[in-house]
């Protein structure tokens, strides 16, 4: 497995940056009531500067200064388990009704009430391996819960790098099956009514009952000598399962029996390397409208119909990032951290917004008039999708690598810490934005 290096940072195997692991937070509390994020200098309407210069060698590009519109506020804030380790594991979390749940990446999995953030339930689904107490020199990070928690149909699902999917019961935590795969189950498991559906790391699309976590049937691809550490989340709609591969294509495929319906190549390998010919699809694609939207690493954005796996329209863009879509256009965060707006209908770029370059952002978040990305600095950055401009800015308890969800205006993420919490995004009155 590899994934992508930079002049001024180094990624390894085991996933994501690991220039060393990040000192555990002493923070386990619940805040109660909303709480304005740290409002940052110069004046209550302008963001943060960095010091240092701006340059397009690689490095992070300095936070410039800009006119706030909205404050970010935490309305609550919580740990959970041990943090997401050193393998930097992107942990989505997971909202069904008045719940959202949690876990880290050592087995632990939460369900707390989202509006104020009080545990309901927690279980463990699993212990670390942990090596001989001799061997001190070992820092193998044992974490096994990977890709984050998926949840539906009244079961909250876990996959595991075991080669496990685990189905918990949403009310009570308690374990209701747990089924073997034939890998490492790198995003969240999906619940499509009697089903659920998973991607391994080995390149199988698989479909268990939801009753019992029997297969029902399964859908296999090759995988390169070389790919991305991730898949993409399975998206399930009209009928279909749509899945992106290592392959550099993505492909739907009946919900009911796993008959294949089309494929479509999303990028074609190129280069005499190994390394220039990864062309993963590790981004969960976006069905809107009739059509599917889908990105690849080293690849091209593509709209596809998803009736019958036309293309629609292509332009050039790499990314592994999820993407996201309102005001009729999709959002790409592409490899070097640009955040771009493509018509859903034209191909046409909207705006682009590159003033965040090379700041390992999270997948975008849209909703309401916002276009919400974090960046590993534990800042997160609210544009505005219409023409993305800067609206606001805040700081969080620690760095951001996991996808944020949102749900009815509140706005849910996890720091690599373990740290949850709970936002809302209010605008200024005209005089302050002014």
């Amino acid at each position: 497995m590899i994934v992508r290096t930079h002049p001024w940072r180094r990624r390894c195997l085991c996933g994501w940056h690991c220039a060393g692991a990040a000192l555990t937070l002493a923070l386990a509390m619940v805040l109660g009531g909303c709480e304005t994020l740290q409002r940052l200098p110069g004046a209550d309407t302008v963001g943060q500067i960095f010091s240092g210069e701006s340059s397009d060698d690689g490095k992070p590009q300095p936070l410039a200064p800009f006119v706030a519109e909205v404050v970010v506020e935490r309305v609550w804030r919580a740990r959970v388990g041990a943090g997401l380790g050193r393998k930097y594991m992107r942990m989505k979390p997971a909202v069904l009704a008045d719940r959202i749940y949690l876990a880290d990446a050592y087995g632990l999995v939460e369900a707390r009430n989202r509006f104020t953030g009080a545990r309901i339930w927690a279980v463990r689904i699993g212990l670390p391996d942990r090596g001989p107490i001799y061997k001190v020199w070992d820092r193998r990070d044992p974490a096994f819960v990977t890709g984050g928690v998926g949840a539906g149909e009244g079961r909250v699902l876990v996959g595991t790098t075991h080669g496990e999917v685990v189905a918990l019961d949403a009310g009570d935590g308690n374990e209701l099956w747990r089924s073997p795969v034939t890998s490492e189950v790198l995003a969240p498991p999906v619940a499509a009514g009697d089903v659920v559906i998973a991607q391994t790391g080995n390149g199988r699309l698989l479909a268990l009952e939801a009753e019992d976590g029997a297969a029902r049937w399964s859908f296999d691809t090759q995988v390169p000598i070389l790919s991305l550490r991730g898949t993409a989340t399975p998206v399930v709609d009209s009928g279909a399962v749509f899945a992106g591969f290592a392959t550099g294509k993505v492909g739907a495929v009946d919900l009911a029996t796993g008959a294949p319906i089309w494929e479509q190549r999303i990028m074609l390998p190129q280069g005499r390397s190994e390394l220039d010919r990864v062309v993963d699809v590790d981004s969960t694609p976006v069905a809107e409208r009739g059509l599917l939207f889908s990105v690849g690493y080293q690849g091209r954005l593509k709209a596809i119909r998803v009736q019958n796996g036309a293309v629609l329209w292509e332009r050039d863009a790499s990314s592994f990032l999820d993407l996201a879509q309102g005001y009729g256009n999709v959002y790409v965060v592409t490899e070097d951290d640009a955040i771009m707006a493509v018509n859903q209908l034209t191909s046409a770029v909207v705006w682009e917004q590159d003033a965040l370059k090379h700041r390992q952002l999270t997948s975008p978040v849209a909703f309401d008039n916002y276009v919400l990305v974090g960046d590993v600095n534990g800042y997160l950055h609210v544009l505005a999708q219409s023409d993305g401009r800067f609206m606001g800015r805040g700081k969080l308890s620690g760095d951001l690598r996991s996808p944020m969800i949102e749900a009815d205006d509140f706005v849910y993420m996890v720091t690599n810490d373990g740290i949850v919490e709970a936002l809302k995004i209010t605008r200024l009155p005209a005089r302050e934005a002014s």
